[in-house]
């Protein structure tokens, strides 16, 4: 094993890795999370905003 096919392994390797991310970014069952999470920057004093608290009275 000359250093061109330990060169070719890291590669592919390291593309199957960005392969799983991808995956694991993208799958359906983690939408709702993410959707959640990119809120966060937008709640204040840690609770979340919601167009209902102000409605009720």
């Amino acid at each position: 094993m000359d250093i061109n096919d330990f060169r070719s392994l890291v590669t592919v390797v390291t593309f199957a890795f960005f392969l799983g991310v991808v995956w694991w970014a993208y799958a359906p069952s983690r939408k709702a999370r993410f959707e959640r999470d990119g809120m966060l920057p937008f709640e204040e004093d840690g609770q979340p905003q919601s167009s209902e608290a102000g409605e009720r009275s």
